[in-house]
């Protein structure tokens, strides 16, 4: 299969301009035609090798249910109707494209001002971050968690249970929190809502490049003072861990509670579930029969066939929590607090029932 060739985007590029978002500084300190394309060509949305855009390579199309975020005519389709389903279409669309320039430059996109979410609530989202939010919301919400459990034992397994992947970036629904609900939420706790950064970062594209989705971390340390890269920033006095250490950056802290969730689930599955779990980022469906019960995704394990199915509905609300936060590298950022509540309240409904140490925690 040939892609389009670059040329042809460069003279798009000319072309879209005209409509642009409003994404960039005064016209004499815009960059030029040139550089935007060095820009694009750089990033993952250019890559044409990548999975995200040969996955359908065999079948010659992309079904209604991907293409809108995985293909220039899709995510066109899409912003050039009523958005009835979040992220669909009805309709396949040819292979062939990236993320291009008509992706984010057309007219759909232009007057978009509001987003629906994959919770069934349309949230009203800055211009320059509309765009962005239609494909980095994630595919599900904490909802469809709880309906896909509804009615069953906690602690039972039950082989009705199919785990449910919130998919890849969810950054939009990370940022909006308990508005977006896109991690699962436990019954009588609270979690917060957007995270509101400072004024003149109040968007996705005031710390990400639009064309290369690079953040500079000079863009953070004129606050943050001192910091060396972005996992360094701290967020919140509060000592999470209840380790005392409350200088650590919030992504290290964010990291190290990840792990704990890690243990507290593999521990679940091994005295309450069915049996040894293991995770893989890098395999579908991403849980698996641990079959030496060794803690390691060794290679014979993570393949389709050893797909982890022995679900309780305890264990798949904290597993959801577990990729929810593993698909989005930038939580830290987009909302620190609500993957720490995900986290915590997750690690600690487990403990209710698994030797599981869910104390000194403080909880935002």
């Amino acid at each position: 299969m040939v892609f389009r060739v670059f040329w042809k985007v460069s003279l798009c590029l000319g072309l879209a301009l005209g409509a642009s978002l409003s994404i960039s500084a005064s016209a004499q300190n815009a960059p030029t035609n040139e550089e935007i394309l060095e820009a694009w060509l750089s990033s993952p949305h250019a890559d044409s090798t990548r999975e995200a855009f040969r996955h359908w390579d065999t079948e010659g199309e992309i079904p209604g249910t991907c293409a809108v975020c995985h293909s220039s005519t899709g995510v066109s389709d899409y912003l050039a109707a009523p958005q009835t389903m979040p992220g669909l279409i009805d309709h396949p669309v040819p292979i062939g494209t990236t993320v291009e320039c008509s992706a984010c430059h057309n007219d759909g996109a232009k007057d978009l001002s509001e987003v629906l979410f994959p919770n069934g609530t349309t949230v009203s989202t800055p211009n320059s971050s509309a765009i962005c939010s239609v494909c980095h919301q994630g595919r599900s919400s904490s909802g469809q968690v709880e309906a896909s459990v509804a009615d069953m034992d906690e602690d039972i397994v039950s082989a009705e249970i199919k785990f449910i992947n919130i998919h890849y970036a969810a950054a939009a629904s990370t940022q909006l929190g308990n508005t977006a609900r896109g991690g699962y939420q436990y019954e009588g706790r609270s979690y917060v809502g957007p995270f509101a950064h400072v004024e003149t970062l109040g968007t996705c594209v005031s710390c990400h490049n639009p064309h290369d989705t690079r953040v500079k971390l000079e863009s953070c340390t004129t606050c943050h003072q001192g910091a060396a890269d972005f996992r360094a920033i701290r967020t919140t006095p509060l000592d999470i861990l209840g380790d005392g250490n409350t200088t650590a950056g919030i992504g290290v802290v964010i990291s190290q509670l990840h792990d704990q969730l890690n243990a507290a689930i593999m521990t679940y599955s091994q005295e309450i579930g069915g049996g040894a779990i293991v995770y893989s980022g890098a395999a579908y469906p991403y849980f698996f029969n641990d079959l030496n019960a060794d803690g390691i995704a060794d290679p014979t394990e993570t393949v389709f066939p050893n797909a982890y199915k022995s679900w309780t509905p305890r264990l798949l609300k904290a597993a959801y929590n577990y990729q929810f936060v593993s698909k989005d590298k930038g939580a830290f950022a987009h909302n620190a607090h609500y993957v720490i509540q995900l986290m915590i309240d997750s690690i600690e409904s487990l403990s209710e029932v698994a030797t599981v140490d869910a104390t000194g925690f403080t909880r935002p």
